[in-house]
């Protein structure tokens, strides 16, 4: 895991360090160091720093001290440390204090007979330290997870050398962030990539916070857009009051949505490549779906697994066109308006009150799109064949990322 705050202030040579406030949030990860030089440090920082404020090069009054702490809240760093003496600052403004609490940024004093060489220094090797064993742990796990590694021997040799405990039952969640090309449409490019490293890193925080109390940690793994986790297979961890609970707590605290995809239990380690493309498979249908609390259980699939397991997409788009394409009314305002009925109408298992009360209409409205429906198909609602059949393309259409289009000719 990474060095938090709270092993920061535990570290041999830095007890005279006293935090002042933010104490809710100790367990920030601190991604590195920065003596702050200049008036602000928005420009300067990315998220994770432990920010040192000397006032040696620039004057530090109330005022900057507040500005410094919100622009360090609004780019995510992990916490605030203030030099006080008689010279430079000489004691932290309690607006200051009040501020930081409010926020939850973790606030530190340190006196200036501390001298900054030897913090950094200590700091930076435990950093070090700490990475390397990271790098490790992550390394045997991204292993694992690919499947790619010579010897499962010595993999086990390894993670049992860096305390990873593996042998266990597991289940696997793969996260998303959505809303991402939004953030890019609705930013400047240097913008939008700066709140989207910030948020990533705020959600690798809170994921890495939210498993510290569980059975078995394992470290969270990043593979370019997706997040891991290797969960304990117990309720504590991967039960679905557990999972809704983290995603309702995501949703707080990120602006862009999380979905999550959770995979059957596995065994051992040697099945972490199976569990992990069962948790992928498991995300994008709940990214299609976009189920309340953002999460889809690989177990409750169904039918869906078949559909997933399909190589060739034009196959299933080819069968979605096949039964519903003709219902499509191109150009028209609602162009969807006769599929939207035939769905409605089978979520309710074909009865028509409970299905016009859903659309919002009247009975005789209704009858009058199922007659329109089975004459442009062909087909008679009360063909079972066809129900089912325009159950799978509707099951289809609601899980892909792909809008259904004009049928092709």
């Amino acid at each position: 895991m990474s060095l938090s705050v709270e092993e920061i202030l535990r570290l041999p040579g830095l007890e005279s360090l006293t935090l002042r406030a933010g104490a809710r949030n100790l367990r920030r990860s601190v991604r590195w160091s920065y003596v702050a030089e200049n008036e602000g440090i928005a420009e300067w920082v990315m998220g994770g720093e432990l920010v040192f404020v000397t006032g040696i090069n620039h004057p530090r009054d109330e005022a900057n001290l507040l500005r410094l702490a919100r622009e360090g809240v609004a780019c995510g760093i992990a916490g605030l440390v203030i030099l006080t003496g008689d010279e430079f600052i000489q004691r932290i403004p309690e607006a200051l204090v009040e501020l930081a609490e409010r926020e939850g940024l973790p606030l530190i004093e340190q006196p200036y007979a501390l001298k900054m060489v030897v913090v950094t220094h200590l700091i930076g090797t435990a950093l070090v330290q700490m990475t390397q064993v990271k790098h490790s742990r992550r390394d045997i796990l991204g292993q694992l997870l690919s499947g790619d590694c010579p010897s499962l021997a010595i993999v086990r040799r390894r993670a049992g050398h860096l305390q990873l405990p593996l042998e266990a039952p597991r289940r696997l969640v793969a996260l998303r962030l959505a809303g991402i090309d939004r953030l890019f449409r609705e930013h400047a490019p240097e913008e939008a990539e700066r709140r989207l490293q910030l948020y990533r890193q705020q959600l690798l925080d809170r994921l890495e916070d939210w498993q510290r109390n569980l059975p078995d940690a394992l470290p969270t793994l990043v593979q370019g857009d997706l997040f891991v986790l290797l969960l304990a297979d117990c309720e504590q961890a991967c039960g679905r009051d557990a999972l809704l609970g983290l995603a309702a707590t995501l949703a707080r605290e990120l602006p862009l949505r999380a979905y999550l995809g959770l995979s059957a239990p596995a065994a051992d380690c040697a099945d972490f490549p199976r569990a992990l493309l069962q948790a992928r498979q498991a995300l994008e249908v709940a990214e299609g779906l976009r189920p309340p609390g953002g999460l889809c259980d690989y177990r409750e699939l169904g039918v869906l697994r078949l559909l997933r397991a399909i190589p060739d997409r034009t196959v299933i788009e080819q069968f979605l066109h096949d039964t519903l394409g003709a219902l499509l009314a191109p150009g028209r305002k609602q162009p969807q308006l006769l599929v939207d009925t035939l769905d409605a109408l089978l979520q309710e298992g074909g009865n028509a009150l409970r299905a016009a009360q859903r659309l919002g209409i009247h009975r005789n409205t209704l009858n009058q799109r199922i007659a329109r429906i089975e004459s442009l198909s062909g087909q008679s609602l009360d063909d079972p064949q066809f129900r089912l059949n325009a159950s799978m393309a509707l099951l289809i259409r609601r899980t892909s990322s792909a809008q259904l289009e004009e049928p092709r000719q």
